[in-house]
Order: C-alpha cells, then sequence, then structure tokens
C-alpha cells in the first residue's frame, strides 16, 4: 500500500465504524421501543403510534430527494397509494401477508421512481414539482377504474386470526413492524447523507449546472435519489389495508399524506437526517391529538399554522435554529 491511500484508508475505517455503531444504536432504540410495546396494553395507543411511525417514514423517504437532493416532490401521495395497492393486488393474486407484501411494495414503489427520474430528466424546480403532481392525478385515475382492486368502491383487507408471536393483538404487531420500518428508515437516511451518495446530493441541491460541469455524474445521483426515496414511501405506505381493514382512493391518495410529507421535514430541517425524524414525530403527535380532542378536520389547519410559524421564524426547520444558537 503506497503512503497515498493510507490516510484515505484511516479515514474509511471510522467512517464505516460509525455506520455500524449507528445502525447499532438504531437497532437497540428499535428493540427497546419493542419491549415498551408489551406493557402499552391500549389498541388506540398501538393505533396512534403506528400512524406516528408511518409518517416518520414518509417524512424521511421525502427528504432523501427533496431534502438531500432539492428536488420538490409533489407526488409523495402516489408512492404512499401504490405501496398500499400493491398489498392489496399481492394479497389477492398471491395471497401473501403483510411482510412479503412490504417487500413486494418497496420493488414497485422503486421502479416507479426510476420511471419518474428517467422521464423528467431534463425538469428541475417548479417544473419537476408539477411533473410529480401530474403522477399522482394519473395514478389515482388508473386505481380509481381498476376493479381488480376494489376501484373506487375500495377494497377490504382482512387481517389474519392468528397473531405471530409474541404479541397478544394484531395492532400491537403491525406497530412493531413500522417500529422496524421507521428504524431502518432513519438508518437509511443517515447512512446515505454521510456517504459520497450524500455529498453527490448536496452538489446537485446547490448548483445542478456547476456539478455538472465538475463531473458529479448527476443524472445518475438523480435516478438513485428517485428509486430509493420512492421504494421508502411505498414501503409507508404498504401497512395501511391492514392499519384500517379497509383502503379506497380517496383515502390514500389524500392530501394530507402529500401535504404533512412535505410539511414535517420542513418544520424539522432539511438538511439532516434527524428532521424528519423530530418533525414526523412532532407535528403527526400533534394531529393524532388534535383528532381526539377537537377534530380530524383541524388536522391540516395545526400543518398551515406551523409552516407559517416556522417559514417566518426558523426557515431551516428545528435542527437549522438549534445549529444557529450553537
Amino acid at each position: 500500500m503506497s503512503d497515498a491511500t493510507l490516510p484515505a484508508a484511516g479515514l474509511a475505517a471510522p467512517r464505516r465504524l460509525g455506520h455500524a455503531g449507528f445502525w447499532l444504536a438504531t437497532a437497540a432504540v428499535a428493540a427497546a421501543l419493542l419491549l415498551a410495546l408489551r406493557g402499552i396494553g391500549s389498541e388506540y395507543a398501538y393505533f396512534a403510534l403506528t400512524i406516528v411511525l408511518q409518517y416518520v417514514v414518509l417524512a424521511t423517504a421525502w427528504n432523501i430527494l427533496g431534502g438531500y437532493a432539492g428536488y420538490v416532490n409533489f407526488g409523495a401521495a402516489a408512492f404512499f397509494a401504490a405501496g398500499a395497492y400493491a398489498t392489496v393486488a399481492f394479497g389477492k393474486a398471491m395471497g401473501l401477508g403483510l411482510l412479503p407484501c412490504i417487500g413486494l411494495a418497496g420493488l414497485v414503489g422503486g421502479a416507479l421512481g426510476f420511471g419518474t427520474g428517467v422521464l423528467t430528466l431534463r425538469l428541475r424546480g417548479a417544473y419537476f414539482a408539477i411533473a410529480t403532481l401530474c403522477l399522482s392525478v394519473v395514478l389515482q385515475t388508473i386505481v380509481v377504474n381498476w376493479s381488480y382492486v376494489g376501484g373506487s368502491r375500495g377494497a377490504y383487507v382482512l387481517r389474519p386470526r392468528e397473531v405471530p408471536w409474541p404479541f397478544d393483538t394484531y395492532s400491537a404487531y403491525l406497530c412493531a413492524v413500522l417500529v422496524v420500518l421507521a428504524a431502518a428508515s432513519v438508518a437509511i437516511a443517515r447512512t446515505i447523507e454521510t456517504s459520497r451518495l450524500g455529498l453527490g446530493l448536496a452538489a446537485l441541491r446547490d448548483d445542478e449546472a456547476a456539478a455538472e460541469a465538475t463531473g458529479v455524474p448527476t443524472l445518475r445521483l438523480k435516478l438513485v435519489a428517485t428509486s430509493v426515496s420512492g421504494a421508502m414511501m411505498a414501503v409507508a405506505g404498504a401497512p395501511l389495508p391492514y392499519i384500517g381493514s379497509y383502503v379506497e382512493p380517496g383515502s390514500a391518495f389524500g392530501l394530507a399524506y402529500a401535504v404533512n410529507a412535505i410539511a414535517m421535514p420542513l418544520i424539522g430541517g432539511t438538511s439532516s437526517w434527524a428532521g424528519p425524524l423530530i418533525g414526523a414525530v412532532l407535528l403527526s403527535s400533534l394531529q393524532q391529538a388534535a383528532t381526539v380532542t377537537i377534530s380530524s378536520a383541524a388536522n391540516l389547519l395545526i400543518v398551515g399554522v406551523l409552516l407559517v410559524v416556522f417559514v417566518c421564524a426558523a426557515p431551516h426547520g428545528i435542527i437549522g435554529l438549534f445549529r444557529g444558537r450553537r
């Protein structure tokens, strides 16, 4: 080994150890949450925590493309619903359970994200955002007219009678699955952020033309970001039919998913993996509290008020606010 390669090797080892340590810490937190679930015992507590964790996955997935790469995606609801209806379609066609359907939904979302990247290679800024919004409209039209998955009347998905060990109810099992998915999504986002891929996406976000001029493979990075983000958003939506035992186009493609997917990273901060996590936990917890105490109709009002407050007081989100004070 030459002297020139020694510093690179010395830097690479701590970085690998840092990634491994973060994955181990994330796994430990997930295991602690799984153990804590056994002491909850409330069906609504399981449901509320499942929704919060679902938004953690969705917000983290959106931030990989919208935060790291700077490509604002207005079609988050399309990928989310694609995962939900992939569960319905594969479950009906092959009789698969939740976990295999989540994996297949990820493949569907990744393929959809890759196709979106290929079709929008030359679009930037507002034009890319409009294209993703059109994707949501097109997919919703297809699902509404697809009778195999229920069409406009929706589809019922019955939960299995047998609950996997060691859970007492299927709600607890669903919550545990979302704990694992949320932990994996946060670990993936952090790994991307601290890798060469993250540096390339940051260059793409800051100035795409300058990045291309300096040799950054912007096309490849954009395809990777759209594929990974699409796969993770579809995984977030895959458990939806089992959460409520019913799914229909109006709710799966709902405005709440599209708005929250954007608002949560913006409120938490798009420059770090922790931003979407903080924003999702804060915003979705407030929405669940408002649903119980006021009305579910107040959820989007909460999003709008918090967005106005943070845009004016902390345009870089909660993470940016604390970094500025430091």
